[in-house]
C-alpha cells in the first residue's frame, strides 16, 4: 500500500510532441509528485512508441532509416519532458533490446496457451489506429470517426488474439470495480464497445511491415502494435513470464493509475486487461481516460496548421520555467474532459491565480511584517486561529480529490485556500491594527498568513515546483515535507526575512520584469 506507481500512454514518434502530449505528461507528473509526498516508494513511466507502419512509411518518405528516424524524435520527447519539469523514474523505448526480447517471450507464451492462434482475414485497416475497423467505427462517408480517413482494405494470414475468451470477465471486472474507469462515465462507454467484441489480429505479415518485433517462432510474422506496445508498461519493470529477475515488477505492478487519452481506452480498458488476463498478471488499479486539448476552441490538426509544441509557448511567453504552463493546462479542464488552450486565457489564468491571489499574498504580508517588525516572528504572534483549521482541512482536501484523479478540482482546492487568507487579510486589516499601535493583533494576523502558506506553497508543489520552491525559501521551510509533517506553527518565532530577500514568486506575465529575474 506505501508504493506508487503511474505510467503515460507512449508517444508515436511519426513526429514531434505536441501540447497534446505535454498534457497528458505534466498531468501524470503532478499526480506523482503529489504521491511523492505521501508514499515512499514510488516509479512513473513514461517514453515512447517506435514501432509500425507509420514509421516505416514516414522514415522513408525523409530519406531516413526507421531507427534514425525514431532515435531523433524519440530524443525530442525525452528532452521536452524535462524542459517541462517532468521527473519520470524511466523512459522506455520500444526499440530498447530488452523491451523486444520480452515481447517475443510474451508472444511465444500466449501461443503455447492457446490464446494466439493463426488465421486468415480481410477487413479495413486504419493506419492512423493502427487496427482494423468494423462499421460502426466508420462515418457515412465510410471514413474513421477519429482520423477522418478511409481505411485500407487488407487481406493476409495473421496471428489472432483471442480477446472475445475474456469479455465476461472484463465486463464484470469493471462492473465489480468503480474506480477501474476514470472518470467513470466512460466506463458504459467500454461495456458498450464490449458487446460486440471480436478477436483481434496481433500480427502482421512481414511483406507488409518490416519494422517491428519478429514473432520469434515465425519470423515470416511481425509483433502487432498492441502487444508491442501495450506491454512496456510491464517490460519496463522487468517482467518476464518465466518471472525470473523481475524485482521491480513485483514491487510496483499492478499500477495504481495508468494515464492514457480518452481515444486510446478501449485499446487500455479492453485488449491490455484482455492480455493481462491470458497471462496470469494483475490488472491496473485504475485506468484514467482523460480528454483533448484543443487550440482556440479547434481540435490540433497538421493539416489546419494548429499543432502547437510546449517549447513555442514558453519562448513566446519567455518563460523561466514551466510552471505557469504545468499550472495552465492542469487547470483548465475538468477531470476526463476536454479543454482548450489559447494565448489569453493562459495569461489571464497564471497572472490571476499565481501573481494577483497567491504571490501577492505572500509579498505584501512578508512586506508587512518587514515594515512593522523589521522581518521578526515575535513569540506572541505564534496562535491557532480560523486559518489553522482551512490548512488542516485542506490537506484533507487535496488528498480525497488525488485519490480519485480529480487534478483540476485539487489545484481549485489550493487556491480557494489562498482565497480565504486573502479575504482574512482585508477583514482583519494588519495596516490598520499598526496604525492603531495594535501591534500584538498586526503580528498575529500576519503570522496567521504566512503559516498558512506554509501549506499552501507544499501542496502547491506538485504543480509549480519552482514557486514552491521560492516560497519555502522565503518561508524556510523544508519544501521536501511529507504532507503529513505539515502541521500548525511550523514557522518558528525569530528574524524570518530581511527587506532585500523578498521577492514576488510569480511576475505576470505583461510586467516588464516578467520571467526577466
Amino acid at each position: 500500500m506505501n508504493k506508487f506507481y503511474i505510467t503515460t500512454a507512449i508517444d508515436y514518434v511519426n513526429g514531434a510532441p505536441h501540447i497534446g502530449h505535454a498534457y497528458e505528461k505534466i498531468l501524470a507528473d503532478i499526480i506523482f509528485k503529489h504521491f511523492k509526498q505521501r508514499r515512499d516508494e514510488y516509479f512513473f513511466l513514461t517514453g515512447t512508441d517506435e514501432h509500425g507502419i507509420k514509421i516505416q512509411k514516414t522514415a522513408a518518405n525523409m530519406g531516413v532509416t526507421p531507427q534514425e528516424l525514431c532515435d531523433k524524435n524519440s530524443a525530442l520527447f525525452s528532452s521536452a519532458w524535462k524542459e517541462l519539469g517532468i521527473e519520470y523514474s524511466k523512459f522506455i523505448r520500444t526499440t530498447n533490446p530488452e523491451h523486444k526480447r520480452i515481447v517475443q517471450k510474451i508472444f511465444e507464451q500466449l501461443l503455447s496457451s492457446g490464446d494466439i492462434y493463426k488465421d486468415s482475414y480481410e477487413g479495413k485497416y486504419c493506419t492512423g489506429c493502427e487496427a482494423y475497423l468494423s462499421d460502426k467505427d466508420l462515418d457515412e462517408n465510410g471514413c474513421c470517426l477519429i482520423h477522418g480517413t478511409k481505411p485500407e482494405i487488407i487481406k493476409e494470414e495473421n496471428y489472432f488474439f483471442r480477446l472475445s475468451k475474456y469479455k465476461d470477465k472484463i465486463a464484470e471486472h469493471i462492473k465489480n470495480n468503480p474506480k477501474f474507469i476514470v472518470p467513470a462515465f466512460r466506463a458504459q462507454e467500454v461495456l458498450n464497445q464490449l458487446e460486440n467484441i471480436e478477436d483481434i489480429s496481433v500480427s502482421r505479415s512481414v511483406d507488409n511491415v518490416k519494422w517491428g518485433i519478429p514473432v520469434y517462432s515465425d519470423p515470416s510474422q511481425i509483433i502487432y502494435v498492441w502487444i508491442d506496445a501495450l506491454s512496456n508498461y510491464i517490460t519496463a519493470l522487468g517482467y518476464t513470464p518465466e518471472g525470473i529477475g523481475d524485482i521491480l515488477f513485483n514491487k510496483y505492478w499492478p499500477a495504481n493509475v495508468q494515464v492514457i487519452g480518452k481515444d486510446i481506452l478501449k485499446f487500455h480498458a479492453i485488449y491490455w486487461s484482455a492480455l493481462l488476463m491470458a497471462l496470469g498478471v494483475k490488472l491496473p488499479k485504475t485506468i484514467f481516460a482523460h480528454g483533448w486539448i484543443t487550440i482556440n476552441q479547434a481540435k490540433m490538426s497538421k493539416t489546419t496548421g494548429n499543432v502547437v509544441s510546449p517549447s513555442t509557448i514558453m519562448q513566446a511567453f519567455e518563460l523561466e520555467n514551466s510552471d505557469p504552463l504545468r499550472y495552465y493546462l492542469a487547470v483548465c479542464t475538468q477531470q476526463g474532459r476536454d479543454g482548450n488552450y489559447s494565448d489569453e486565457e493562459f495569461k489571464e489564468r497564471v497572472n490571476v491565480d499565481l501573481a494577483n491571489n497567491m504571490g501577492n499574498l505572500l509579498n505584501r504580508t512578508l512586506n508587512m511584517l518587514v515594515k512593522y517588525f523589521d522581518g521578526e516572528i515575535k513569540k506572541e504572534f505564534i496562535c491557532a486561529n480560523e486559518l489553522t483549521e482551512i490548512a488542516h482541512s485542506s490537506i484533507l482536501k487535496v488528498k480525497e480529490h488525488f485519490d480519485n484523479y480529480r487534478v483540476a478540482e485539487a489545484a481549485s482546492e489550493i487556491l480557494q485556500v489562498v482565497d480565504e487568507a486573502n479575504k482574512f487579510v482585508n477583514d482583519n486589516a494588519p495596516w490598520s491594527l499598526a496604525k492603531a499601535e495594535k501591534m500584538e493583533e498586526c503580528g498575529r494576523v500576519l503570522y496567521s498568513v504566512l503559516d498558512l502558506m506554509v501549506y499552501v506553497g507544499t501542496l502547491i508543489k506538485p504543480f509549480c515546483p519552482n514557486i514552491a520552491a521560492e516560497i519555502a525559501r522565503q518561508l524556510n521551510f523544508d519544501i521536501d515535507m511529507r504532507l503529513d509533517e505539515l502541521k500548525p506553527k511550523m514557522i518558528p518565532a525569530g528574524k524570518l526575512i530581511s527587506k532585500e530577500d523578498i521577492k514576488p514568486v510569480f511576475l505576470r506575465l505583461d510586467s516588464e520584469f516578467a520571467d526577466k529575474k
